[in-house]
């Protein structure tokens, strides 16, 4: 009985020096960001400039399906979506490849607007310490104002307004529903989204929009059949 305590006291212990590693590592990469540009003046950069889209300017029904395809529980979790980031684990080992991410809206404005891109396991640390600053300064509805502005559309399009206009010629305000759920699903991957590259694959994509936002009940079956 001994024996198994003092296995388990290692275990334990193991377990704590590992996640002081990697705490360490996360700490300094977006410490290291911050000394680069402070987050203050890298959000100011981006709510100034000239097509800025504000929340209350974003249409109703591309609000929701952004929230219905990235992060549902936008509104009801912390800067980290542990259900998410558990269930994506259980999914990723279950099929033994990676199928699903848990990063919440906060995360990938967290990579979008301080770190970057790299898929590395510093930049990944390092963006779960951005999350919190994140939103201890930032409102939710601040941080989907940063999200939709920040992500890439295809087509050299960077931000909603840009997308909007250039897919559709129409402010992010106008978006019809069909509209809002193609754009919605775009920046999960510009390259195969994108309307134009792929129509058929960004039909899927955003077929799969649909089925969320009615999951989630944002629309009604009877909605997105007339749009699919």
């Amino acid at each position: 009985m001994k024996l198994i305590w003092k296995i388990l006291f290692f275990i334990l212990i193991l377990i704590l020096i590992v996640i002081s590693i990697f705490g360490f590592i996360g700490y300094s990469t977006y410490s290291q960001a911050l000394k680069e540009e402070p987050l203050f003046t890298r959000v100011e950069n981006i709510t100034s400039k000239e097509n800025f889209v504000k929340f209350s300017d974003l249409s109703t029904d591309y609000r929701n399906a952004v929230i219905a395809v990235e992060d549902h529980r936008f509104y009801d979790h912390g800067p980290i979506d542990f259900i998410a980031v558990f269930r994506a684990i259980y999914i990723n080992i279950s099929n033994w490849e990676l199928k699903e991410g848990g990063s919440t809206i906060t995360q990938q404005v967290a990579k979008n607007v301080i770190l970057s891109q790299d898929e590395t396991l510093s930049r990944k640390l390092g963006e779960a310490f951005a999350a919190y600053d994140l939103e201890k300064h930032y409102s939710k509805n601040e941080i989907l104002e940063l999200y939709v502005n920040t992500s890439y559309f295809g087509e050299g399009y960077y931000g909603i307004y840009d997308a909007s206009m250039g897919y559709y010629n129409k402010e992010p305000r106008d978006l019809t529903l069909d509209e809002a759920s193609m754009l919605a699903g775009v920046p999960n991957a510009p390259s195969v989204y994108a309307p134009t590259v792929n129509p058929d694959l960004a039909k899927k994509r955003q077929t799969h929009v649909l089925n969320k936002m009615v999951e989630y009940g944002y629309i009604s079956q009877e909605q997105a059949n007339s749009i699919k």
